[in-house]
């Protein structure tokens, strides 16, 4: 393991001393490009975005303990291959949040650019590669330097080495479900399905997600909305804004659309690697991705630990299917409304979500019958209340769920 380790600083010093000549070498045809880097910081994680302009394979994350000589603190490094990034970031990223102190970006080989992450903390970390656009999204976790008594200290990799595949956190309800993350799709530039009327999806998705937190909060819940007006959160922006809200569900707001106008009805989704056809053009369109790219999404959920997230997610879905459906059964205007059940798909706002997480697509807006209820205040509170009441029946039962089974997390 030393030796490993001292080869890695040594090559690393090697590729610090050709840097210059790298950087002074003309560009290799065919390369790709690093279109702009962003960072979220949240109380327990930061996110590292790097937006490419081509497709990469997916990087390894290692990691180089302190060089004190050099002044170089503990550090996670990655590689994409077939991208230039030349010398558009040699100054760095300043971070300075407490977990990292920035994100620094170089020409490790003529067709190879390095991201260097220097750490003040580290627990674990996520990375996931996603399309449309092309970029590499690496999660760290761990305590910030203003975190609580007997929180990690120590430098970054004190308490815990860096596992090789890092690992997402699992927010599983062991302290009950108290904190509700209720996400509106869409919004902004980007205005979702438009149907029937002109009407777009990122409105329908805003008032019915306000309706669903009143009722929400009226149930004693605590609610936070990922967005609170009409304005664009990219994917990993909404859901850093969901993780670090320390939720125990999501539930993710939309409505439908299908090319075929007699297509009604609502749609309960869960995340899962199976999936029906229609489940991916759905979840295509709602991640904001082509069909074809979803096939990478497959084999990044292939290696995710949703085994016990999914079964909380599943049950949670049909807990408000069941709730939603009984209650459109009894009203006038909706009982002819179709049952079209509860359905797995591989969502990226949902994968990206480490606690039970479910998707409602509340009618489809390209449906005549549905647009003019998705237009009506009065459905859209009768949808928000049997929502609240599928989530309330699933807290309320969820202590003895855990009971039966022996326990959640073991």
């Amino acid at each position: 393991m030393r030796r490993a380790r001292a080869t890695r600083t040594f090559a690393l010093a090697v590729l610090a001393a050709l840097a210059p000549l790298l950087l002074a070498a003309e560009r290799p045809p065919g390369l790709g490009d690093v279109r702009d880097v962003r960072t979220w910081s949240h109380p327990d994680f930061t996110r590292v975005v790097v937006e490419l302009s081509r497709a990469v394979p997916e990087p390894v994350v290692r990691s180089l303990s302190a060089n004190r000589s050099a002044s170089r603190p503990d550090r996670l490094y990655l590689d994409l291959a077939g991208i230039w990034v030349g010398r558009d970031y040699v100054d760095g990223i300043a971070i300075g949040d407490g977990l990292l102190r920035a994100v620094r970006l170089g020409q490790n080989t003529q067709r190879t650019a390095r991201v260097v992450v220097d750490l003040e903390h580290y627990e674990r970390h996520r990375l996931l590669v996603l399309r449309s656009p092309d970029r590499v999204v690496l999660d760290v976790y761990g305590a910030r330097d203003d975190a609580p008594p007997g929180a990690q200290r120590g430098g970054a990799f004190a308490s815990r080495p860096p596992s090789g595949d890092g690992g997402a956190r699992l927010s599983l309800p062991l302290r009950g479900v108290q904190r509700i993350v209720v996400d509106p799709g869409h919004g902004g530039r980007d205005p979702g399905a438009i149907g029937i009327g002109r009407v777009h999806e990122k409105d329908v998705n805003l008032r019915l997600a306000k309706r669903l937190a009143s009722e929400l909060r009226g149930e004693g819940f605590e609610v936070v909305l990922t967005r609170e007006d009409d304005r664009y959160l990219d994917l990993e922006e909404r859901t850093a804004l969901a993780e670090s809200a320390d939720g125990d569900l999501f539930v993710s707001v939309h409505a439908n659309s299908s090319p075929r106008v007699d297509t009604r009805g609502i749609e309960i989704y869960y995340l899962d690697d199976e999936h029906e056809r229609h489940s991916l053009d759905v979840a295509a369109r709602e991640s904001g991705v082509p069909r074809s790219e979803l096939d990478s999404l497959q084999r990044t959920l292939a290696k995710l630990r949703i085994g016990e997230t999914g079964l909380h997610s599943e049950t949670l879905a049909r807990f408000v299917h069941e709730d939603v459906m009984d209650g459109l059964a009894t009203d006038r205007r909706t009982r002819d409304m179709p049952d079209l059940g509860v359905k797995k798909g591989p969502f990226y706002v949902l994968f990206l979500s480490s606690m039970p997480s479910i998707l409602v697509e509340a009618g489809f807006l390209t449906n005549r019958d549905d647009a003019k209820l998705l237009r009506s205040d009065a459905y859209l509170d009768l949808l928000a209340h049997r929502v609240a009441r599928g989530l309330v029946r699933y807290r309320d039962e969820l202590p003895s769920r855990v009971a039966r089974v022996g326990g959640v997390g073991r």
